[in-house]
């Protein structure tokens, strides 16, 4: 069983994404692939880079970088719940993937975008010329929610109708195959 991390890519107060996170969880939990835990960037609380080492040398002095570390380094996917802020990918999300180097490599990253008329594509374009430097495989498939807000109920969870299951699924299909192709680069 491979371990999938789900990042969400926002910490500000009232944001929608960790709801959109956790639909996404129950449906990867559906894929016998994949043991999958949510890794809150907000939870996680990673001030701005402060570490003085290039993250390739892996020197890090920091306790939350370690920390940090540990938790990408033992991941064989991800998927990054990636809101779009002013045409852009959010900042927490940039500093998080620029804290480590190594940790990343070889591993497939899929997304699941939310925002407006676009559904977050303009965001999940910029952040693929980022992924792809650290040597994450971005995949094609993706979830697209655009006007994401339609999809919360009176409890603020978030409810995604067929359309949007379904590609998931997909998703994480082929999130399986990228996968298990790519083990056999992080073999040491």
């Amino acid at each position: 069983m491979y371990k999938l991390r789900i990042i969400t890519s926002t910490t500000r107060p009232g944001r929608k994404g960790e709801s959109i996170a956790e639909w996404t969880q129950e449906i990867a939990k559906s894929h016998q692939d994949f043991d999958t835990r949510i890794l809150d960037l907000a939870e996680i609380n990673l001030p701005f880079m402060d570490e003085a080492a290039h993250p390739r040398l892996q020197q890090y002095e920091h306790e939350h970088t370690k920390k940090w570390s540990a938790q990408i380094e033992e991941a064989d996917a991800f998927i990054i719940v990636l809101a779009e802020y002013n045409y852009g990918f959010p900042a927490p999300i940039k500093n998080a993937l620029d804290f480590l180097h190594n940790e990343w490599a070889y591993k497939p990253v899929g997304f699941v975008s939310y925002g407006g008329l676009s559904g977050g594509t303009r965001s999940v374009q910029m952040l693929k010329e980022v992924v792809t430097t650290l040597k994450l495989v971005p995949l094609t498939e993706a979830v697209t929610i655009p006007f994401f807000s339609k999809y919360f109920d009176d409890q603020d969870t978030f409810k995604g109708d067929e359309s949007l299951q379904k590609s998931a699924h997909i998703l994480f299909t082929e999130l399986a195959r990228w996968t298990k192709a790519l083990a056999t680069l992080r073999t040491k």
